[in-house]
């Protein structure tokens, strides 16, 4: 009789009883997306992102770049207009790094000021703290092996060395920032939530610049263990995109720069005799029971490489744009099971 009950509750309720047990387990589509200056650099450009938003309906979308210009609220306007078109997201007051979400949000809060924006979701029986990081853009110590300064962004002689690199790179707010993240993450692991890190962090992975890459991409011999993503790492976040293809060179999975056909060339690029391309913008995760399905990136193939516009030759998968490209960076795109 019991059982019996049970059942027809749930189908009253829309519930299964495997989610109901908790068994069941879940995939989770997780979307990472520079909005270029509250999407305001590209003509069309939110209309673009609501648009690809509801056509691929991400369960979460974690925004760099959030402005509020003129005191509108870009995640809150972006969920008006794809509830218009059926599709409903949940937002906060987010500033910097956003969040929307297909599930309610239970927590919120913002981080250092503004760069690192959080919200705690509920899926099934697991709570998930989702975390928006935009990490400082100063001191983009990528462009020293490219000729470039990551200060001035005026062309210099190249480096002499490793630390000299890594000396530039740590003069920024990255690692201090990623070091405060990680404090508040804790707290939500310790809690039971699962987390998910998305965001523009302006600074390259180690697991990018090794020695299989130190000849490709203007890295002129340099192996260089970048601090940001070598912090997460070795805090026991994993890099989604690199789990699922390990090799930087066979699947780079550039984000950086992405060519846009509606910009000027000179308006995409920042080292434009050289060659810039760089994965900046991931999604890494902590916690037990999550699995990558699938990873692509998502945008345009098209890059800018010594200030000319190509078409990317290598194996990544893309997840291209119907029309308009809202940024001038690629978004990046996970598909997560949690069990």
């Amino acid at each position: 009789m019991r059982s019996w009950l049970i059942s027809i509750l749930l189908i009253f309720t829309g519930t299964s009883f495997m989610e109901v047990s908790g068994k069941d387990p879940l995939q989770l589509n997780v979307l990472q997306l520079n909005v270029w200056q509250d999407a305001t650099q590209v003509e069309g450009a939110f209309d673009a992102i609501v648009d690809e938003i509801a056509k691929h309906q991400p369960d979460v979308v974690t925004f760099c770049e959030v402005r509020n210009y003129k005191g509108v609220k870009f995640t809150e306007r972006l969920c008006r207009e794809l509830k218009s078109k059926g599709a409903v997201y949940y937002t906060f007051d987010c500033l910097d790094g956003g969040i929307i979400s297909k599930y309610p949000i239970e927590e919120s809060s913002i981080l250092d000021q503004t760069s690192i924006n959080r919200a705690v979701i509920r899926v099934g029986f697991q709570k998930i703290a989702v975390y928006a990081a935009h990490l400082d853009y100063t001191h983009y110590a990528c462009y020293l092996p490219r000729g470039y300064d990551g200060v001035t962004w005026k062309e210099r002689p190249f480096p002499e060395s490793i630390e000299e690199i890594l000396a530039q790179n740590d003069a920024s707010k990255r690692p201090q920032q990623i070091k405060i993240l990680i404090e508040q993450a804790e707290k939500d692991l310790s809690e039971d939530c699962l987390i998910i890190v998305g965001g523009d962090f302006n600074e390259p992975s180690w697991l990018d610049w090794q020695a299989d890459t130190k000849d490709l991409y203007d890295h002129q011999g340099f192996v260089v263990p970048w601090t940001t993503t070598k912090i997460l790492d070795g805090h026991g976040y994993k890099d989604a995109y690199r789990v699922k293809y390990p090799s930087a060179v066979t699947h780079p999975g550039f984000t950086w720069v992405a060519d846009n056909a509606d910009k000027k060339v000179e308006e995409l690029a920042w080292a434009p005799k050289s060659d810039e391309r760089d994965r900046i913008d991931f999604i890494f995760y902590k916690g037990k029971g999550i699995k990558v399905l699938d990873a692509a990136v998502f945008g345009p193939k098209g890059s800018i490489v010594k200030g000319q516009r190509i078409k990317e030759t290598s194996k990544d998968k893309f997840i291209e744009p119907l029309g308009v490209w809202p940024s001038d960076h690629k978004g990046v795109w996970v598909t997560l099971k949690i069990r």
